[in-house]
Parts: structure tokens; C-alpha cells; sequence
């Protein structure tokens, strides 16, 4: 079997390194490619754009990412709080975070620190 590479977009209460049981619910939109160029290429493209659109932001060099705007949160009956919300996106191969001969430097950034995630009880 072929790798397949896939660039998924998430939005939810959580960053996406945590891959949080049932993360696959907060998938928005995924687009999967054959070959690693053309993910990466897209990805790159769809970074940017998150980046410009969003004032914060925590990048890694495995090639996942989130962005966020302080103001976007959600209420949650169950914690008693509200919860920051991320806009994620992320580049998998086979649905798994990349080899890390597949890292990308460049990538590992951020210009802020989003709150303590809250677990809820």
C-alpha cells in the first residue's frame, strides 16, 4: 500500500498534539494527497493563511499547528468555564504525525501561550 498524506483542518477546545480521544469529531475539512510535495505545499499555503488570519498561534516542527483568537471561547456546562477555542492544522502520513526525517525546522514557532487546558470532570 501506497503512503497517503493527509492535511486535516480542526476546530475545538483542544491543540492538536493531544489527540484527545474522539479528536476526529472536531476534523472541519481534510484533503489527502499521494505524494509528500503536494502536502506540503498545501500545507504551507494553508499555515499562512491561519497565521495572518489569527493573532495567536503555536507551531510545531511536526507539522501540527494551532491558532486561536483570545476571545473565541465556549461555554461548558460540565467544567464551569469557558473553553479557548483552536482553529488546528495538521499534516499526517497514513493518519499518524509524520517520521521525524520528515520535520520541518521552520515550522517550530509561536508567538503566544494559550491558558491551561482545563480537563473536565
Amino acid at each position: 500500500m501506497d503512503n497517503m498524506y493527509q492535511v486535516i483542518k480542526m476546530y475545538g477546545d483542544w491543540e492538536p498534539w493531544w489527540f484527545i480521544e474522539g479528536w476526529q469529531n472536531d476534523i472541519v475539512d481534510e484533503k489527502e494527497f499521494d505524494q509528500w510535495d503536494e502536502a506540503l505545499a498545501f500545507y504551507k499555503q494553508e499555515w499562512q493563511h491561519m497565521k495572518d488570519d489569527f493573532p495567536s498561534y503555536h507551531s510545531q516542527k511536526n507539522l501540527l499547528a494551532t491558532f486561536w483568537r483570545t476571545t473565541d471561547k465556549r461555554w461548558c456546562e460540565d467544567c464551569g468555564d469557558d473553553l479557548q477555542q483552536f482553529h488546528s492544522i495538521l499534516l499526517l502520513k497514513d493518519r499518524d504525525i509524520i517520521p521525524s526525517d520528515q520535520y520541518v525546522i521552520a515550522f517550530e514557532q509561536r508567538n503566544d501561550t494559550p491558558a491551561a487546558p482545563y480537563m473536565c470532570k
